[in-house]
């Protein structure tokens, strides 16, 4: 279960354009390396780096050391698991909503060609 610091994090990290920009590029290529997400932007190596420390303190982004070299992967399950949260408590409450909704106007429609069958 996602606890309240875990979804701090997780909205923090998301908070910034190039962080989404940077999970865009992650997600995209699997195993991106640290210098070639850099590449993509017009930012120092050092500030690539802290917005990768947001991510991997969110969880967003797990990276594999591999010789000099770190490669970078997307983690979504932070993101799903805030998803799971939301929606479902309020996925129940709405498709109920919608059922009554439905049920209604299929009642009305009945009724309405039952009475347009008796004029």
């Amino acid at each position: 279960m996602i606890t309240n610091d875990d979804m701090d994090a997780v909205f923090h990290a998301l908070a910034h354009t190039t962080r989404r920009a940077m999970l865009d590029y992650v997600r995209a290529e699997p195993g991106l390396t640290v210098g070639q997400l850099a590449s993509h932007f017009d930012v120092s190596r050092i500030a690539v780096m802290n917005h990768l420390a947001v991510l991997e303190k969110a969880h967003l982004v797990v990276s594999e050391k591999e010789g000099r070299t770190r490669k970078l992967y997307l983690n979504a399950m932070p993101i799903q698991d805030i998803h799971e949260r939301w929606t479902d408590t309020y996925s129940a409450h709405w498709a109920e909503r919608v059922n009554i909704i439905k049920h209604a106007a299929e009642a009305t429609a009945r009724k309405l060609e039952k009475d347009a069958e008796n004029d």
